[in-house]
Formats: structure tokens, C-alpha cells, sequence
């Protein structure tokens, strides 16, 4: 954040390697650091090259090996996860609810989204300069600038709380270069402000190449206003209608649909389409995904892959609270708990846990051990169950708020829900949030906004803070935020720490 200079030697190296159209063109300079911020943006091209460099910061938390990977950080603190991985001590750190600034985890997340932060602020910045690229397309590319700035700081606020709202690009001589923090209503704002822009851009409704669409700009200001209508802001009843009419326009739209078979979710033919509103992109042979280490057992001796980490899987517990009959708890559906041997594959590992199957490549796993899957972002199921939640919450139960969730429960292969009071039909459509979106980097956000945590022994919904995990650790509350990294602290005296840390 605080060693930012004119040059974009950084930026241009990031654009030469990273194309948001499926991975597929690449920018070739001589010597990418001879270009300065004045200088680089004249041309078109040039406009989207920038605007792709934005995407690159999306991938950095996804990163896994026998460290682990940032990515594991929100799924650990739900409690609903467990590791065979020892030596990945930041797992165990936010696992154990032992946490500390010093965790790589939420360095990795701070200094990566800032990063995108501030290419986005230069994009936004420079683009309108151009004097040659078309109106129409300059809108478009400022759209999606926009929406992956609102969607770094969406994910930023919600984790660590007040953080510096960091609104142009920077130099030593900027005002902004060692930023005060925010207040979470000031970065909302800010947000929201960002994602209303990019509606007007003229984005297309889908986008077969990944790149930020309409579709993935509705979705995300859905999930803006219900977070903002719960906690810390508490906006209440105003923002529930708010997030119920932004989601109904996605389904209204008809652009969308969930996918028959829980096994298109992990189909590398099946990116960017149908279900997949926004992704994360990653290509084989070229940026290979880099979860697929992480999600299977250690040392079983299945994997193609030389790094077997068993960095995270599902607890047991939270596997069997699901109804005997959900789909999604089946062998190889959600999870799965064998598979077959390395050296021969007609004989079966017992792989003594539930590990990950909704993220497994199988064409990885078995022959070349080089990913071509997608991260998931905003799935069709979310948008769905946003809009039955927060429609819910405005009027109580519909015949639309039932279809919405019943469309979910459906696919699992459980009954519809009907005739329940609001109070019901609210816990009802939390546990199908809990279900369907697991593992995706969403469980604990719910949990922050709703204050809310799935107990898998009574399922019900208990306080969050107070509530212990299956495993035994009580969260106080401390845990509503991550702590501000360590380093952070030291380079920006502005910053004040988060309690408890």
C-alpha cells in the first residue's frame, strides 16, 4: 500500500500475464516498467489491458500448499472445518479462535484487494482520458472497474471493519498515502455508490469470457444491501427490500438457472454460464487453479498431485446434521469420503473424513494435476436464496419467496417448504444458506451479518457470540473481525487495531 510510485512496472506486469477472457490474450511489451501513468493510457487497448489487471488480485487468496492458503481463512472461522495440515499454523490459529495479527491469511487478502484497489483507482482515473476509445466501450470497462473496487472493499469491511478508504491513485506525495480509517457505513456507501455506476455502464446481462457483467453487478449489490440491513449497520427493513428487489431483477431477468447436476458445479465446461454469475478465472497449463492441493486428504495416495496437504475439509459433525435424505451430503456430491488408489484405480481409499468434492477436478486429481477449474463467486443458488431471505423479511412468506427456496431444496432432493410462519420460513431459508453455500466463502459473512451460528447438534441457530463449536472453542466477540496485519500496523501509524487483538 505505502511503497506506491508513478511507475506501473507492477501493473504492466500483472496485465502482460493476466487476460479476464478466459485467460486466452496477452499483452506483449518490450519493457513494461518504461511505462508511467501519464504515459501508458493513449490507446484503447491499452484501456483494457489496465481494466484486466484488476482481475488478477481476485486469485492471490486462492493460492494453496503446506502453508495452506488464504482462502481457508473464513471457512475456519465457522467452525464448520478441520485439518490434517500441522505445519499451516495460520489454519490453526483462526481454527482454534487463537488468532493474531500476525496471521499470513489476512495479509494475504489486505495486500492483495488493496492492490486491485489501486489499480481500479488508476483505471477509473485514466480511462476517460482516452481520447480515442469509443464512449460506449470506455463505460463499459469503467463498469467493471467499478464493480471488482466495490467488491474488494465489500469483502475488506466485512473482515476487518473500519479500513482506509483509499479512493484515488497514490504517490509518495499523495494525502492518502498512509490513509485513516473509515467508518463500515462511510465504505458501504462507497460501495454501493461504485455498483450503481456499473449498472449504468451498459454491461451486458451474462459474459461467457468471465469478465464482470450485469448479471454479477445486480447480484452483488443484492448481497451489499441485505449485509447492510443487518449487522453492524442494522439498516433494517429498508435495505431487506432494497436487496429483495435487486435479487428479483436477476431472477426476473430469466439469464440464469441452476444447474440440473451438483456435478456441473466442478465442470470446467460449465464456467461462466447457466448457474456461474461470477467466477475467478483460471485456465490449465497456463493459470492453473490452485485450491485442488488443499481439498484432498494427506499422504492417500489418490492424487496425481505430488501435494496431498489435507489442508481443509468438512467436520463430521456438520456432514451429518444435514437431512439423511439432502442430495448434497451423498457420496460425492458436496463431499465425499473415498476414492480410489493412485497406482491402481480399482482399489478404494478410505480417506477417513469428509473432504471437498464441489471444488474437486476430477481430470486433475486422476491424470494431469494442472486445474482448469473456476472459483465461484455468485452462484445462481445465492441469488435465490438472498431474495427469499430478505423478501421474507419484508413481508413473510409468498408464493415467489417459496419457489425461490424450494427451487434449492429441490435439486437436493428434499420436500418443498409451505404454510410456515415468517420466524419458521426465516431459519429455514438461513439453514439452506448454511447447506447450499458452504465452502464458498460465504458461511461466515452470514454469520457476521445475521449474528447468527448453525449449531450441527440441535440445528438451530444460536447467539454468534457465545456460541462453541462442535469441536470446542467458545467465539466471543473478538471474532466479528479479523485483526488489521501486523505490517499494516507498522507502516501506517493511522490505523487503530481491531479489539480483542
Amino acid at each position: 500500500m505505502n511503497r506506491i510510485s508513478k511507475k506501473i512496472g507492477l501493473l504492466t506486469a500483472a496485465m502482460s500475464m493476466f487476460c479476464a477472457a478466459g485467460c486466452s490474450d496477452f499483452l506483449e511489451e518490450t519493457d513494461p516498467s518504461n511505462f508511467t501513468t501519464d504515459s501508458y493510457f493513449t490507446e484503447p487497448a491499452q484501456a483494457r489491458s489496465a481494466v484486466n489487471s484488476i482481475y488478477a488480485s481476485l486469485r492471490e487468496p486462492l493460492g494453496s500448499g503446506f502453508g495452506g492458503g488464504a482462502w481457508m481463512m473464513t471457512e475456519f472461522a465457522t467452525g464448520l472445518a478441520n485439518t490434517d495440515l500441522g505445519q499451516a499454523v495460520n489454519s490453526y490459529f483462526v481454527k482454534d479462535l487463537r488468532n493474531t495479527s500476525d496471521n499470513g491469511y489476512g495479509q494475504t487478502y489486505w495486500a492483495a484487494y488493496y492492490r486491485g484497489i489501486a489499480n481500479a483507482n488508476l483505471c477509473i482515473e485514466k480511462i476517460p482520458g482516452i481520447a480515442t476509445l469509443n464512449a460506449a466501450e470506455g463505460q463499459k470497462l469503467l463498469g467493471e472497474a467499478r464493480f471488482l473496487r466495490a467488491f474488494y472493499y465489500f469483502n475488506l469491511v466485512r473482515m476487518f471493519g473500519k479500513i482506509p478508504l483509499v479512493t484515488e491513485s497514490v504517490n509518495l506525495q499523495s494525502p492518502q498515502l498512509r490513509p485513516s480509517q473509515a467508518t463500515e457505513e462511510e465504505v458501504y456507501n462507497y460501495i454501493v455508490e461504485d455498483l450503481k455506476a456499473a449498472e449504468a455502464s451498459g454491461l451486458p446481462w451474462l459474459d461467457t469470457s468471465g469478465k464482470v457483467s450485469m448479471g454479477a453487478v445486480k447480484s452483488l449489490l443484492a448481497q451489499v444491501y441485505l449485509t447492510m440491513a443487518g449487522f453492524p449497520l442494522q439498516k433494517g427493513a429498508t435495505h431487506y427490500d432494497l436487496a429483495a428487489k435487486k435479487a428479483e431483477e436477476v431472477i426476473d431477468s430469466k439469464q440464469f438457472k441452476l444447474f440440473i447436476s451438483y456435478n456441473d458445479l466442478h465442470d470446467p465446461n460449465k464456467k461462466n454460464v447457466e448457474e456461474n454469475i461470477f467466477m475467478i478465472q483460471f485456465r490449465t497449463q497456463i493459470l492453473p487453479s490452485g485450491w485442488q492441493v488443499s481439498i484432498i486428504p494427506y499422504n492417500k495416495n489418490i492424487s496425481q498431485y505430488s501435494d496431498e496437504t489435507g489442508g481443509i475439509y468438512a467436520t463430521a459433525d456438520f456432514v451429518k446434521s444435514y437431512d439423511p435424505a439432502d442430495l448434497r451430503a451423498k457420496e460425492k456430491q458436496f463431499f465425499f469420503t473415498k476414492f480410489t488408489n493412485e497406482a491402481d484405480r480399482t482399489k478404494e481409499v478410505d480417506l477417513g473424513g469428509y473432504f471437498i468434492y464441489k471444488h474437486f477436478d476430477v481430470v486433475a486429481q486422476t491424470s494431469t494435476a494442472n486445474s482448469d477449474l473456476n472459483w465461484p463467486v455468485i452462484r445462481y443458488a445465492d441469488v435465490l436464496l438472498t431474495y427469499a431471505e430478505a423478501a421474507n423479511e419484508v413481508s413473510g412468506p409468498s408464493a415467489k419467496i417459496y419457489d425461490a427456496v424450494n427451487a434449492v431444496r429441490k435439486r437436493a432432493q428434499l420436500p418443498a417448504l409451505a404454510g410456515l410462519s415468517k420466524d419458521v420460513l426465516r431459519e429455514s431459508i438461513w439453514k439452506e444458506r448454511w447447506y447450499e453455500l458452504c465452502f464458498e466463502n460465504i458461511t461466515w459473512f452470514d454469520m457476521v451479518r445475521l449474528r447468527k451460528a448453525f449449531n450441527v447438534t440441535t440445528q438451530k441457530f444460536d447467539n454468534y457470540v457465545g456460541h462453541k463449536f462442535s469441536y470446542g472453542p467458545t467465539v466471543t466477540e473478538r471474532e466479528l473481525l479479523f485483526p488489521i496485519p501486523t505490517s499494516e500496523m507498522r507502516n501506517n501509524t493511522n490505523l487503530r487495531q481491531n479489539n480483542g487483538y
